[in-house]
């Protein structure tokens, strides 16, 4: 990939310039409390050299789904509180994104400070499907830092085509953040001169939300192993029962032509021969463990069980590189947290190239405690890495290259 680089940015001199920074401090919250730093702690190094190095450093990211006008609970008052902490000193929010609030503290802003405007999706410019409204905001945003330029740091949001990642890009001279470029290369090796054994391991609860991977990832892998919601879709499949289990049963065609696929192609397609059925969807659920292939109809799975967890590492065992995207049960229920934390032991034990790829994969890593550097990479973009394997283009990526 040829484009500029915040290195490149920092060679020609930032003491006393704007710098527009777009971060993923997409944090899950409850109520005002952060319950998951990792991706304000992935944005820091950015931030942190900017300032260092004397910027006036301007963020904007965004934080859930407002419906594109203000909703206090959506606002990164709680992501400044934490990006300050972690500064060890003052990122004040704006009130607004580019309104006069913005404008006061950016023209007071001194070199070597760092402010934080609010959440950008409470303008419904940022997502709109229109290139006109999106680059009204872009020019808007660049009026900010005059003389400046535009820092991409996101990579959790890099996959859109939004104001604040694309066309920014067309109004200031544009940069790579060191994340972006760090994310980048993590998969390229997990698509270029792969090393062997390739195995992938796919939970979360849909199979649709995959489908343009799985079938891509067919064409690469030598094993895939699913776990999840997604996996009683695949049994379903295979003619078995599964009880009350998350279902998408208009995907069963699609499943089916997966599994004829791998047979073809020679990948070995793994699926949970036990699971945890539970009476209902809840942490007290009583459960038992019970074979894959005979899920009592009034039950449904909520993880996989304890010899699915010894099979999936041992088909892991031997990997030389191993890509790993969702839970493989409801990791949030303790009793149900098993099987992902098994996943996650197997792959801290492994001497292969391992990624987690971003999203509740990587909150499962956090929240279960288990070491973040026993991992090669943690993901900060779920979607982004997903649509990368899928052979998508990333837009906030192809606007960087554009300029070079």
């Amino acid at each position: 990939m040829s484009v500029k680089n915040l290195e490149d940015l920092l060679g020609e001199g930032v003491q006393g310039r704007y710098v527009l920074v777009r971060s993923d401090l997409n944090v899950p919250l409850d109520g005002d409390r952060i319950t998951d730093d990792g991706r304000v702690r992935a944005a820091l190094p950015t931030i942190k050299k900017l300032a260092d190095a004397g910027a006036k450093v301007v963020v904007t990211a965004h934080l859930g789904r407002p419906k594109g006008e203000p909703d206090p609970k959506y606002t990164l008052a709680p992501v400044a509180k934490r990006l300050s902490e972690l500064l060890g000193a003052e990122v004040a929010l704006a009130g607004d994104l580019v309104g006069e609030s913005a404008k006061a503290l950016t023209g007071g802003l001194a070199g070597g400070r760092v402010i934080l405007l609010e959440n950008v999706r409470f303008d419904a410019r940022e997502t709109s499907k229109d290139a006109v409204d999106r680059s009204e905001l872009a020019a808007e945003l660049g009026a900010l830092v005059p003389g400046g330029a535009f820092v991409s740091d996101g990579f959790g949001v890099v996959h859109r085509k939004q104001a604040s990642v694309y066309e920014v890009a067309s109004v200031l001279p544009a940069y790579a953040g060191g994340l972006v470029l760090a994310e980048l290369d993590v998969l390229k090796k997990l698509t270029d001169d792969v090393q062997r054994p390739y195995v992938v391991v796919l939970g979360g609860a849909k199979v649709s939300d995959k489908l343009g991977v799985i079938a891509n990832l067919l064409t690469k892998v030598d094993r895939l192993l699913i776990g999840g919601g997604m996996a009683y879709t695949f049994l379903k499949a295979q003619g078995h029962e599964v009880g009350n289990s998350l279902l998408q049963a208009d995907q069963l065609d699609q499943v089916k032509g997966f599994l004829a696929e791998a047979e073809k192609r020679g990948v070995e397609l793994v699926l949970p021969v036990d699971v945890l059925a539970a009476t209902g969807f809840s942490a007290d659920a009583e459960h038992e463990v019970v074979a894959a292939t005979a899920i009592p109809a009034d039950r449904e799975g909520l993880d996989i069980g304890p010899e699915t967890r010894e099979l999936f590492a041992g088909k892991l065992a031997d990997a030389k590189t191993v890509f790993w995207n969702g839970p493989m049960g409801v990791f949030e229920f303790e009793a149900f947290s098993g099987g992902t934390r098994a996943v996650a032991e197997a792959l801290v034990k492994s001497d292969a190239f391992t990624v987690v790829g971003g999203g509740d994969s990587a909150a499962a890593v956090r929240q279960l405690g288990l070491p973040e550097d026993g991992f090669s990479h943690i993901s900060t973009g779920g979607g982004a890495s997903l649509e990368y394997l899928e052979g998508k283009e990333l837009p906030g990526v192809t606007a960087l290259e554009e300029k070079n």
